[in-house]
């Protein structure tokens, strides 16, 4: 049985690996374009934004899946509820799966991370250039550094997500368009994979999976209200969708907070659902879990697409294209061997996997509360669930949102957008 499943994930794999050798799926000619800044979205994709409701200018979202190296840009339906308009492979980003912890890990950051106008680089040495807003209050408060993490063209990656030029023609465009409409903040969300209960299951291994768990209440949230989260942060955590007594304060105590009645109806929903498919995947996959590749082994996949392109075009092929299922014992030997090399070279020991966490994370998750952490999966819940009106995650000064064009040299923005007004102010309209 085991066999079989291990087929199965490997046909999954030769599978993703053929749909990654189309990198530059965008059909627009470079050529062409005399200003790239302003350049429209393709005509199909507005074609299909009005079959599926959505005004040109509404919000949008982003969201991003390392493992399976797939972006999604989300917008705003007459509904007020944001389905996906648009899908890209990344084509690099570097390191494993895991957050951003210090500068020069080359690992692209995981969370949640607010846009403003002012983190749009139009003068991008790499075509075009959104930055992250990495670090954010989350990052900041847990001691994590680094800077100039983007999201870019020119498909070469040290931290960042790199896409082709052609793909990040259009993600500009939509980020754009949305901010011409009045949306103050665009909320983007990294995640190390689609935290499905089998995903959560292949992956309950890793060191991360603590971390994993408070970005899939987020995750979760938005699966059920279809809606971008409203993110704060307090006691070093993330916290989504809470009615709370007082003011957040990253590194401080969280206030007395509640979850509104309907949202938690709808997660308990949710959740009785996941542990149904969590338990299906523990007998799937008993004894076994996924072997996280790295960044080497990623590029081996795809080795053969740099042929023809400059020397900086380094794609990277998906972690399920060159990771695989493995025996525990086998993953946990594997693991042990990798890093004493490393530590026989002279390096430090980064290991996604250890042996303290392979003790502990052979149970089950219980039915915890939403906000513990505790992973769910998506369910039939109702349409109309209401939450809390949004306010930005990161605080600070304004930002003059004509900086870049102010100063063409400076590859980064200022990551901190205003605490208000608030964005997404259809939500009131809609409740």
């Amino acid at each position: 049985m085991r066999i079989r499943h291990l087929a199965y994930v490997s046909l999954m794999a030769l599978a993703l690996a053929g749909c990654n050798d189309a990198l530059d799926t965008a059909s627009v000619d470079l050529s062409k374009v005399k200003n790239k800044v302003e350049q429209p979205l393709p005509s199909h994709i507005l074609a299909d934004m009005a079959k599926k409701g959505m005004d040109r200018n509404s919000p949008i979202m982003i969201r991003i899946f390392k493992e399976e190296g797939a972006m999604e840009v989300l917008k705003a339906n007459q509904n007020s509820r944001f389905e996906v308009i648009a899908s890209y492979s990344i084509c690099a980003w570097s390191g494993r799966l895991g957050p951003k912890v210090k500068e020069g890990d080359r690992q692209a950051p995981e969370g949640f991370y607010m846009l403003t106008p002012a983190n749009l680089n139009p003068n991008s040495k790499y075509y075009l250039a959104i930055n992250t807003g990495f670090p954010n209050r989350y990052d900041a408060a847990n001691g994590r550094t680094g800077n100039n993490l983007m999201i870019h063209g020119a498909c070469s990656s040290s931290g960042c997500y790199s896409m082709t030029d052609q793909q990040v023609l259009e993600i500009y465009a939509f980020a754009r368009d949305a901010f011409k409409g009045g949306q103050k903040a665009v909320q983007l969300e990294a995640f190390p994979f689609r935290m499905t209960a089998e995903n959560m299951w292949k992956h309950r291994l890793s060191s991360n999976i603590e971390f994993w768990k408070m970005l899939k209440v987020g995750y979760d949230n938005f699966e059920v209200t279809k809606r971008p989260p409203e993110v704060e942060v307090c006691e070093k955590k993330y916290v989504f969708n809470q009615q709370a007594s007082g003011p957040f304060n990253a590194s401080g105590k969280c206030p007395v907070m509640t979850t509104p009645p309907a949202l938690q109806t709808a997660l308990a929903t949710y959740d009785k659902q996941y542990q149904a498919d969590y338990a299906t995947a523990t007998k799937k996959f008993d004894g076994m879990a996924w072997y996280d590749p790295s960044e080497a082994e990623r590029k081996a996949v795809v080795a053969k697409q740099r042929k023809g392109h400059d020397i900086a075009y380094a794609p990277t092929g998906t972690a399920l294209a060159a990771g695989k299922m493995m025996k525990v014992a086998d993953l946990e030997s594997m693991m042990s061997n990798q890093s004493a090399q490393q530590v026989a070279r002279g390096g430090t020991v980064a290991s996604p996997t250890t042996t303290a966490s392979i003790r502990l994370a052979n149970a089950a998750p219980s039915a915890a509360a939403q906000q513990a952490g505790g992973p769910l999966v998506a369910a039939n819940v109702p349409a109309n669930v209401p939450i809390p009106m949004a306010n930005p995650m990161n605080s600070g000064p304004v930002v003059n949102p004509l900086a870049y064009a102010q100063n063409p040299a400076v590859e980064t923005a200022q990551t901190e957008p205003p605490k208000k007004p608030p964005f997404w102010k259809f939500w009131a309209k809609s409740e």
